[in-house]
């Protein structure tokens, strides 16, 4: 079992390697187009509690959308963290509408 990670400390490196770790091997097994699936399954879920009430349950949406994006950008080799700082902590802003 892995130790619990701290959540003021937490960095988005370390939560992805944790998702690796637990799940890369099932995760690669089922492949990008399958697990895109369930990723939009739970930006739906997330949707549905935006409209809602229940701040619990919010919070258990974030968190399974952030961990089935690691899940795509682990099967994908895409290190989040690299991507995050390329993007969006360089000296000018990203292009596009954000």
């Amino acid at each position: 079992m892995m130790p619990a990670m701290d959540p003021r400390t937490l960095t988005l490196r370390a939560f992805q390697k944790h998702i690796f770790d637990r799940y890369e091997k099932v995760d690669r097994r089922r492949g990008t187009p399958k697990t895109f699936l369930w990723f939009i399954e739970e930006i739906g879920e997330l949707a549905t509690a935006l409209h809602g009430d229940d701040h619990a349950n919010l919070q258990e949406e974030f968190a399974d959308v952030l961990a089935w994006l690691c899940t795509l950008a682990n099967i994908n080799n895409v290190d989040l963290a690299d991507a995050v700082a390329k993007k969006y902590l360089g000296p000018k802003p990203p292009k596009g509408h954000k």
